[in-house]
């Protein structure tokens, strides 16, 4: 999984270092006509203390050093952003499985999981379709805490097979001994297809897959797509 960093970020962090360069060099500047003023109007019976003087310019010394530093690590985020975007173009033309809201039901088949934050001794996973009916209603054997992978068979709970190409989503219904409701987190389909474009207009890098934009960051699984076969006609005189 890649992990992309947003352009609107970086151009923020830029902005907070140049104002702080911005700012330490007018206090530079100001500590510097202090310092060169209370050097002539010193009583030369009572000079400055020159270990303190050494002090004050170590101090702003290690300053400027800091926004070095600061300007090294506004590199490093730029370099990042820049990765994600190549990363994304790398998977352009690949087959990839990445974590959506819903999922696509295809070869008759659609997958779903999320994350239960405990046992449970009552599980209900209802099954919607885009219009938000229940088409299926699933009560798995598998009912430990952690996470929860279902793949569902694309019937419906008349038996029907649905057409491939239609969008779902579930609704987890958990509950344990005491009959209470357990927190159920991190519902997510999977989108299976091959990459088309590489987008990152938004500050943050997507992929294109069937012409729905996903984050790279939700891309689990990359393979190579399958290859595609034409058959050669033939033409007679």
């Amino acid at each position: 999984m890649a992990t992309a960093v947003s352009s609107q970020n970086t151009t923020s962090v830029l902005d907070r270092i140049n104002n702080g360069k911005n700012s330490v060099a007018t206090n530079t500047e100001t500590f510097l006509k202090l310092l060169t003023t209370q050097l002539k109007n010193q009583d030369p019976l009572s000079p400055t203390d020159t270990t303190q003087m050494t002090q004050q310019i170590t101090q702003m010394t290690g300053v400027e050093q800091q926004l070095v530093t600061n300007d090294l690590l506004a590199a490093l985020v730029g370099m990042n952003t820049g990765t994600g975007l190549s990363e994304g173009v790398s998977m352009i033309g690949k087959q990839v499985t990445a974590l959506t809201d819903s999922s696509t039901l295809k070869d008759g088949k659609a997958t779903f999981s999320w994350t239960q934050a405990s046992a449970s001794i009552s599980l209900e996973v209802e099954i919607k379709n885009a219009a938000g009916k229940v088409v299926r209603t699933l009560k798995p054997d598998d009912q430990k805490s952690g996470a929860h992978t279902l793949t569902w068979d694309g019937k419906d709970d008349a038996g029907a097979k649905l057409a491939d190409g239609g969008v779902y989503s579930i609704n987890v219904k958990a509950a344990g001994g005491d009959g209470k409701e357990i927190k159920v987190s991190n519902i997510k389909g999977r989108t299976e297809g091959v990459v088309t474009a590489v987008d990152s207009s938004t500050g943050q890098t997507n992929v294109i897959i069937d012409g729905k934009t996903i984050a790279i960051d939700n891309v689990i699984g990359i393979t190579a797509a399958a290859a595609t076969t034409t058959t050669p006609t033939t033409t007679t005189a």
